[in-house]
């Protein structure tokens, strides 16, 4: 098996759809791959970021913090920037999600796996209208850059 192209602690660049591009860090990932749970930021940038621009983000800057799928980093199509040097785990938390079933009209807080974010732990009851936490869902590379050209303009 080919090693990932990507760690913990790896920086990317996401094409968006009208040009330009937005900033991703794998926070994340399992052995397999597949599944990386990434933080996203802006804003829309005409290039590649460098390294240096990167580096000084923190969780608070992120605009979403999602699990996605990681074919957009596997065929090249969203480059790696670089790697973070002191790469601290534990600075950029796991968040929990929230999965809703409009029919019953109940929902869940899910949680995942720290070293394995396709892994589900536990699902604990939520506030049908709690909606502070993103949707429990994995996007693909698609979705995300389509996601990332709504929310950046």
């Amino acid at each position: 098996m080919n090693a990932l192209p990507y760690q913990e602690g790896s920086w990317f660049s996401v094409p968006l759809r009208n040009g330009g591009h937005a900033v991703g860090l794998v926070v994340r990932c399992s052995r397999e791959g597949k599944v990386i749970l990434s933080y996203l930021f802006g804003p829309k940038r005409p290039g590649r970021a460098s390294l240096g621009e990167v580096e000084r983000l923190t969780p608070s800057d992120a605009i979403k913090a999602l699990r996605i799928g990681d074919l957009g980093l596997m065929n090249g199509e969203w480059p790696i920037i670089g790697q973070t040097a002191n790469w601290q785990r534990s600075a950029w938390p796991m968040p929990r999600f929230i999965r809703r079933d409009e029919l019953s009209q109940r929902a869940w807080y899910s949680y995942y796996s720290e070293d394995n974010p396709a892994e589900l732990l536990k699902d604990e009851p939520a506030a049908w209208g709690a909606s502070s936490v993103d949707r429990d869902s994995v996007l693909g590379a698609g979705a995300v850059e389509i996601l990332l050209t709504k929310l950046l303009g």
